[in-house]
This record gives C-alpha cells, sequence and structure tokens, in this order.
C-alpha cells in the first residue's frame, strides 16, 4: 500500500537546493514507492510551521506528515512545541525508540534529539532532526517498516481507517 507523504524542512539556513536531509527523506520515500504530495521549507518559527501543519491536515490526500529539523535543544528549535499545538494524541514510543537507535550512532549525544510523534486528525506526525543521520536512521530503523504494511506483528498503516474513530 503506497502512503501519501508530505514533507517539512524546519531551518533558517537552507533551501530547497541545499536541503540534504530532506533530499534523503524524499529518495528514501520514492524507494519505498510512497507518494510525496508536498514539500515545503519553512523557518524556525513556530506559527508559521502550524500554518503549513494545518494546511496538511486539511488535505484528504495526506496520510502522513514527516518534518526534519528544529528538534534539538536550542531557542530556536520548536518544532516539537508547534506540533503540541495541534496533537490529539502523542505516540511517546516513536521518540524512545529513535533515542535508542541513535544511541548505536551518535552515542549519548542521542539524549538532545526531542524527535517526537503524534497524531492530529487521523494523520501521523512524524519530528525528525535535522541531521542527515538522524533522517537516516529514523526512517532505516522506524518508518521504513512502520510505513510498510507487510510489517508483522503490526504496523502504522493498517491503523490509517481506523485514526478518526471516535
Amino acid at each position: 500500500m503506497k502512503v501519501n507523504i508530505a514533507l517539512l524542512t524546519v531551518t533558517d539556513t537552507r533551501t530547497i537546493d541545499n536541503d540534504k536531509s530532506g533530499a534523503i527523506l524524499v529518495k528514501k520515500i520514492e524507494e519505498a514507492k510512497h507518494n510525496l504530495i508536498d514539500r515545503k521549507i519553512c523557518k524556525d518559527n513556530k506559527d508559521d510551521i502550524v500554518v503549513i501543519l494545518k494546511s496538511w491536515l486539511q488535505n484528504n490526500q495526506i496520510d502522513v506528515i514527516i518534518t526534519t529539523g528544529g528538534t534539538g535543544l536550542t531557542g530556536r528549535d520548536i518544532t516539537p512545541e508547534a506540533l503540541d499545538v495541534i496533537a490529539d494524541k502523542h505516540i511517546p514510543g516513536f521518540g524512545e525508540i529513535f533515542r535508542y537507535l541513535s544511541l548505536k550512532t551518535v552515542g549519548t549525544s542521542s539524549i538532545q534529539s526531542r524527535a517526537c510523534a503524534v497524531l492530529a486528525r487521523g494523520k501521523y506526525i512524524f519530528a525528525l532532526p535535522g541531521s542527515s543521520g538522524g533522517v537516516t536512521d529514523a526512517w532505516e530503523g522506524i518508518l521504513k517498516h512502520q510505513l510498510d504494511v507487510n510489517n508483522k506483528p503490526c504496523n502504522f498503516v493498517e491503523l490509517i481507517p481506523r485514526l478518526k474513530e471516535k
């Protein structure tokens, strides 16, 4: 099953032309035979991030939103706070597993990541670090499997039709 994905890079310094992490994710999405529905870049500004996410949450073509950047500890890193504004439910296991996987590649520096995931309006939103290693770890270690309907014993994709249940 193909998953429809929107990709947002949160950065004060990158453009589409030099967005290495975004380019890695575009390639991974294509390799997995999913559909990239939209791709945007925005500054590290909470209100701007929320506006883009809200517009994508209203788009029925989008199943999953992936953000890259803004998950660190500096004053400009505010992506998790933007997700808090729109979240219906948090998925704490995503960040926990991400930091566990990152421990193997960046050691105890993994503790500095605030990578996270939420559900909002029946869509998954994954906030990944802006580093190329971080997005690769998240995709290869988690998302590639959880966005594959054939992954067993369970996966995120099979839950998509039930995410809006009341």
